[in-house]
């Protein structure tokens, strides 16, 4: 299982991620956010809370409790 060990917002619902494995890239998370019938997810629409993450447990976690799994991150990129 991959690990997150850096994250970072470049823009646009869009955060730079390294993963253990050295893969890194741009994950694009705004067609989840706009797409995705869970509340959590939704309320990421506003941009401050989208840029409320950190990472903790090996992904990123949002400041509203939100986190999604490392794998499902990496298929973003």
């Amino acid at each position: 299982m991959p690990s997150v060990i850096s994250a970072e917002y470049v823009g646009n619902y869009k955060i730079k991620v390294i993963f253990d494995d050295s893969t890194s890239g741009i994950a694009d998370f705004k067609e989840t956010i706009f797409t995705d019938h869970l509340d959590l997810i939704r309320e990421l629409k506003d941009l401050e809370k989208f840029r409320d993450f950190k990472i903790d447990a090996d992904t990123i976690v949002w400041g509203n409790g939100l986190d999604l799994a490392p794998e499902f991150i990496k298929s973003l990129i």
